[in-house]
């Protein structure tokens, strides 16, 4: 199998939820060699993990991972986690900051071991400030970030969006990796979903920071830029985006009102932005004359992009996508064949990004345990303490 660009790289991922799986992911998805660590199931508690291990979301988020079962209360599952480290390029944890302080596996503790170590911390606020110990999920960022303020239709009330954004915005370490190779040491890279999702608000954002103005919802269509947006067909809905220019005068003559762009009350993005409920209605009367496809195929001879709205089944029909091949095909022992979502880049010569299935809760356990030097009758004393 060809070279991935991380390879070489040794991961410990201590993650939960979403934000650091899908950190993660992205590693191992180009080559570095994970280690997933969880605790191993208690007989008296619900294993909540184990529940939905083998439901879609979790076989999506964990692939081409290891699993380590281990307890990091226990004094000998600390000490196998920092022989983990003594070994790692990069950890990644997103516990509630004082958590990683209390079980003794911070960022100073962990440097002291291994000085190259890039250790990557996600957590809810940040590691500092008056939230710092608050636990936080993608809602909450989503709302304190001001993105449910400016998503959904003006006058409703303020709306999330469909994916976990702030989540999948949240960690990236490759700066770091890079500067290590420069320096000789590693970093410490801190993020946070409220950081994340202020960063995802960009020129939202900078429309207060810079201009003062406070955005406010505009539904489907472009805050700044028309006519571009969703509109109803005949038979459903499609996107468009002719907001100036050339892309302008083609959009307005593939619809038929060439006359538009010249109307002295259109005739400026300014005065466009600033009668915008007028130009919106009257492009939407004009397509609501036909169908998606007409609209589609009349706007791409132009060269005016636009598209269609689809359900989830839509896209992976859509010939396109099919092309691309977006649904990467893993061999699950228990589950059988899985189309994983892959990463959505790619690189030329190199293993494909979905490689090898979710792992089962401690799969690796002994392997991994063997690789560290632990000897048998070692693992089988750890496994009596319930350390592993």
């Amino acid at each position: 199998m060809a070279r991935l660009p991380l390879d070489d790289l040794r991961v410990i991922d201590l993650t939960v939820a979403r934000a650091g799986p899908t950190c993660v992911r992205q590693l191992a998805d180009w080559g570095a060699q994970v280690i997933r660590i969880e605790p191993p199931p208690r007989g008296t508690e619900p294993d909540i993990v184990g529940e939905r291990r083998h439901g879609s979301d979790f076989q999506n988020l964990h692939r081409n991972k290891r699993a380590l079962s281990l307890d990091l209360k226990q004094p000998e599952g600390r000490e196998v986690l920092l022989r983990l480290v003594d070994r790692a390029d990069v950890l990644v944890e997103n516990m509630r900051p004082p958590v990683k302080h209390r079980l003794g596996f911070d960022y100073d503790t962990l440097r002291a071991r291994n000085p190259r170590l890039v250790y990557g911390s996600i957590s809810g606020f940040g590691q500092e400030g008056p939230y710092a110990e608050r636990g936080g999920v993608d809602q909450i960022a989503q709302g304190m970030g001001g993105l449910m303020s400016v998503t959904g239709l003006p006058g409703t009330e303020p709306t999330r969006v469909g994916i976990p954004v702030s989540d999948l915005a949240a960690g990236m370490f490759l700066a770091a990796l890079h500067e290590r190779e420069r320096s000789g040491e590693g970093r410490w890279v801190t993020t946070s979903l409220l950081e994340a999702m202020i960063g995802m608000m960009d020129l939202q954002a900078a429309r207060f920071t810079i201009d003062g103005v406070v955005p406010a919802q505009e539904g489907n269509h472009h805050p700044q830029f028309l006519p571009m947006g969703c509109f109803r067909t005949a038979d459903g809905f499609v996107n468009v985006a002719g907001p100036s220019g050339r892309l302008l005068r083609n959009f307005c003559k593939a619809i038929g009102l060439p006359e538009l762009p010249a109307d002295p009350r259109f005739d400026s993005p300014a005065k466009r932005f600033h009668n915008r409920a007028a130009l919106n209605e009257i492009v939407a009367a004009r397509l609501r004359e036909r169908t998606t496809r007409e609209w589609v195929d009349a706007l791409n001879e132009v060269g005016v992009p636009c598209g269609p709205v689809y359900r989830v089944d839509e896209v992976f029909a859509d010939p396109q996508v099919q092309a691309l091949e977006m649904a990467a095909p893993v061999e699950h022992p228990a589950l059988g064949r899985l189309a994983l979502i892959r990463n959505a880049a790619r690189m030329r010569g190199g293993a494909p990004s979905v490689r090898t299935p979710t792992p089962e809760a401690g799969q690796h356990t002994d392997a991994i345990l063997a690789e560290l030097g632990f000897g048998a009758a070692e693992i089988a004393g750890l496994r009596a303490k319930g350390v592993v």
